[in-house]
């Protein structure tokens, strides 16, 4: 749930927006937590940098008396899920998600009643109160992971991505009960141009993340989450790679390993690459106005964060 009780008075934006954010940080002792989906200069202000499970271990610990988050509601969520005593502010409320929307709560519920003997492992891309009805919340980062420790006799409801949860089942040898989301990002790469992007750059790497289809994952040489994929390019040898996931991690892949070149793979449409709107509503200057403003705000029901909180808690547990 998100409120915000006022709208942001119009405020005339400081030449310097770096050193304005940065004032701000320490007047408010914030922290800045961003995706690596977000704007390039969103990316380079942030105090940290990560994908799902990294922002949600860095928010766990962090001591911070505000954490504004640069990414989608539900990251925002879970911070504030983690820390319900502290201010947490998304730039743009805006700022939701193809794939937790893909998942109503009235609707998983219904299915989850349908199988009460089976476990549930959500993907932390989901609303707050799908979160709540689960057992354990995994990332891309840790889903085989997770998976694996579950005993084999127990069955699974894996949800809300039906591709992460293929990719999961291929890993595991494990049959789950999917729910049949998915994330319009990496729905929508096109294997026919990713076929014909290989054949123009025969030398090229091709690395996925595990959120696209099947069809895709086929063709590439490695398969990890974002942060994995960030590690990947700087051991490679390689010195090119065509990138399947949504682009604005290449650029800190271009930071790390300005030598090599990255290629974002194309979507079915007319587009060169494949970004996400939902993160791209974030800009320097609303990150600036959250901040200056304090809103909007993120609040959640007490019931729901408290059982949210504990399938997170296990997820945390599971992965240390």
């Amino acid at each position: 749930m998100f409120t915000s009780t006022l709208l942001a008075p119009k405020t005339e934006l400081p030449g310097d927006l770096f050193g304005a954010i940065a004032d701000l940080k320490r007047e408010l002792n914030a922290v800045i937590l961003a995706h690596y989906y977000q704007d390039a200069d969103i990316q380079d202000i942030a105090d940290y940098l990560g994908d799902s499970l990294g922002l949600s271990q860095e928010a766990a610990k962090t001591n911070a008396d505000v954490i504004v988050f640069a990414g989608v509601h539900f990251m925002a969520e879970t911070a504030k899920i983690l820390n319900p005593n502290k201010l947490v502010l998304l730039p743009d409320l805006e700022a939701g998600c193809s794939l937790a929307d893909s998942c109503p709560p009235d609707a998983f519920a219904a299915f989850k009643a349908k199988h009460p003997d089976h476990l549930v492992i959500s993907y932390i891309n989901c609303t707050a109160d799908i979160k709540a009805m689960s057992d354990i919340i995994c990332t891309s980062a840790n889903a085989v992971k997770l998976v694996n420790q579950i005993p084999v006799d127990r069955p699974i409801i894996f949800a809300p991505d039906r591709n992460l949860g293929k990719y999961v089942m291929a890993q595991t040898g494990r049959e789950m009960v999917l729910w049949q989301g998915s994330c319009m990002v990496h729905e929508t790469f096109s294997e026919k141009k990713m076929v014909q992007l290989q054949i123009q750059h025969p030398d090229a790497e091709t690395i996925a993340h595990p959120e696209c289809e099947p069809a895709v994952l086929r063709h590439a040489r490695y398969i990890g989450s974002t942060t994995a994929l960030l590690n990947y390019i700087q051991q490679s040898s390689s010195q090119s790679f065509i990138v399947a996931t949504e682009p604005g991690i290449i650029h800190q892949m271009a930071k790390v390993a300005p030598h090599k070149q990255f290629i974002p793979a194309p979507p079915l449409n007319n587009c060169a690459c494949n970004e996400c709107p939902h993160m791209r509503l974030n800009t320097l200057e609303k990150l600036y106005l959250c901040m200056k403003h304090q809103i909007p705000e993120i609040t959640l029901p007490e019931a729901t964060q408290q059982a949210a909180l504990k399938p997170i808690q296990r997820m945390l547990a599971m992965s240390a």
